[in-house]
């Protein structure tokens, strides 16, 4: 199911991205950056959840062990 979620995450990311680039063409500044500032945050949050930790799992993976 998460895999799912970062799917949409990254997908979303890369809405905003092409919003923010046709606005910025378009001659508006502020709500460009501020959708760029918002694919950003998504993109540093979908590559915190998918990296591994000191055990190798990643945040997306049940911890079994407990």
């Amino acid at each position: 199911m998460m895999n799912v979620v970062l799917s949409l995450v990254m997908f979303a990311s890369l809405a905003l991205l092409a919003g923010a680039v046709v606005l910025f063409r378009r001659g508006l500044r502020k709500q460009p950056a501020l959708m760029l500032l918002l694919a950003a945050i998504l993109v540093a949050n979908a590559v915190i959840w998918s990296l591994p930790n000191d055990r190798g799992q990643s945040l997306l993976e049940p911890d079994l062990a407990q």
